[in-house]
């Protein structure tokens, strides 16, 4: 069974729009992907594959010096900064999945740097009930392999993002911009940047 699908428009932190449009008829859908109710018929079944990008800036050294992070509106019309994140789909490698998202997301001049054989930093496992881990999505369980991305290119918000900032770390990690992520990503932020040693005293 092939576990392809539609995806919405961000309706979870785990999601990023496939398409333009989510209505989009038969005639223009891609061979093996599921429907909107398929869709969610799997998602009430089975965890979903994932990959969560945290994109950096590295210097001379390869140490990072500056995060990048996404802001979009949600549903309810708030604010909220975000990781690169989508689903891996059936028959696609992981770091293929890295490099769509990110350019879905950053633009096809981001220019990311995905290492021959990716290890993620940890793995996310995001499920419906708050409290099983630090990370909820309240559509389905999903299972994100987290990675940090070193990106060299210039970066433009895609899709429904309305912006992208490179923060430094201590910048990254202030209260009002973790307040401002959802469904555990600030967990997972401070994460990524304690596995590269630049994790600010809080």
């Amino acid at each position: 069974m092939r576990t392809t699908g539609v995806s919405g428009y961000n309706k979870g932190v785990t999601e990023t729009a496939e398409f333009p449009d989510p209505d989009f008829g038969d005639k223009t859908r891609p061979v093996g992907w599921l429907t909107p109710t398929q869709m969610d018929e799997v998602r009430g079944l089975m965890p979903l594959v994932y990959v969560d990008a945290v994109p950096v800036r590295v210097d001379e050294s390869g140490d990072v010096v500056q995060i990048g992070l996404l802001l979009r509106a949600t549903e309810s019309g708030h604010m909220m900064r975000a990781l690169v994140s989508g689903r891996v789909m059936y028959h696609e490698r992981v770091r293929d999945a890295l490099l769509r998202h990110i350019e879905k997301d950053l633009g096809p001049m981001a220019l990311p740097s995905i290492p021959a054989s990716p290890q993620p930093f940890t793995v996310a496992e995001y499920f419906p009930t708050p409290g099983v881990t630090s990370y909820v999505d309240e559509r389905h369980h999903a299972v994100s392999l987290a990675y940090i991305v070193p990106v060299r290119g210039d970066c433009s918000p895609q899709q429904n993002n309305l912006e992208f900032t490179w923060l430094t770390p201590e910048e990254a990690c202030t209260p009002q911009n973790l307040a401002q992520m959802q469904g555990g990503q600030d967990v997972l932020l401070k994460q990524a940047l304690a596995h590269v040693g630049r994790l600010p005293d809080m």
